[in-house]
């Protein structure tokens, strides 16, 4: 049963991680690290797709390891992590105080976009 439990948090986290891409505010790296540790623990198969992912792979990879992330894909996080809170600042929220918040959110993901060691 817990193999099970295991797999489907990961899976659930793999599509969180997934979806994380597109969305600034839900951070890819957490979940898809919560996935290998769940996948290593019930499924070595898994695991192994997750780890030898095209495009997952090798941020896992070097985020383990300790090496950070490429200058290229924190420009990218940045830019988009700030053009999304400032649409949706002007355009879609009107209540000053969850500006406010999304505002905060905003720079505390940037400074800890930018405390991560770069590869370049």
């Amino acid at each position: 049963m817990k193999k099970y439990i295991l797999i489907i948090i990961g899976s659930v986290s793999v599509a969180a991680g997934f979806i994380g891409i597109f969305l600034p505010l839900l951070p890819t790296t957490p979940f898809l690290l919560l996935a290998a540790a769940c996948y290593i623990r019930s499924s070595s198969k898994l695991y192994s797709w997750l780890i030898e992912h095209k495009i997952f792979g090798k941020y896992i990879k070097d985020y383990l390891d300790g090496k950070g992330i490429p200058l290229k894909a924190k420009i990218f996080s940045i830019t988009l992590l700030w053009a999304m809170m400032l649409y949706s600042g002007i355009f879609i929220v009107k209540i000053l105080i969850i500006r406010i918040i999304m505002f905060i959110i905003a720079v505390c993901v940037t400074w800890h976009i930018l405390s991560l060691k770069t590869r370049i």
